[in-house]
């Protein structure tokens, strides 16, 4: 397996100094991570498992989760624990047995501080968690966007 995409990149002895500071955390198939508008304290990396990411949104006159994506072993999830202000984006729930690794927002932002050498290529990392999420969004609006031209032009 490659290296967790949190870590990417870094030497071996910084990757461990990083994962270190996980907690481990295991979930029951079907519980949630967390919602949408939670408070967000933590980045976690998923060790085993699978973790879905969901948008709650009404259809057909009722409250559902739309799944967006599905995330695997090695990756990341929780972002918005580093970027203000600190709330989750979207759902995320375990559809399996998950484990993961709880990544203390304040504990990891201590690290990065006392180490830049690693939090610089560990922020450019969480860059790019966030920008494979922008192109998944992107993606969707397009095909949404694509979807109404067609249908006024129909």
């Amino acid at each position: 397996m490659p290296p967790p995409d949190l870590v990417h990149g870094l030497p071996a002895a910084d990757a461990a100094a990083v994962l270190a500071l996980g907690v481990p955390r295991e979930l029951s198939p079907g519980e949630v991570l967390f919602r949408l508008g939670d408070r967000a304290d933590a980045v976690y990396l998923i060790r085993s498992g699978r973790v879905s990411l969901a948008l709650p949104m009404r259809l057909a006159g009722r409250d559902q989760d739309v799944v967006v994506e599905e995330y695997e072993p090695g990756h990341t999830l929780g972002w918005s624990a580093l970027i203000p202000p600190h709330r989750f984006t979207l759902t995320a729930t375990a559809p399996l047995g998950t484990s993961l690794l709880q990544f203390d927002r304040e504990r990891l932002m201590a690290f990065c501080a006392a180490h830049p050498a690693i939090g610089y290529p560990l922020a450019l990392n969480i860059a790019a968690v966030v920008g494979g999420r922008l192109q998944v969004f992107q993606a969707m609006w397009l095909r949404e966007m694509q979807r109404t031209v067609d249908n006024a032009h129909a």
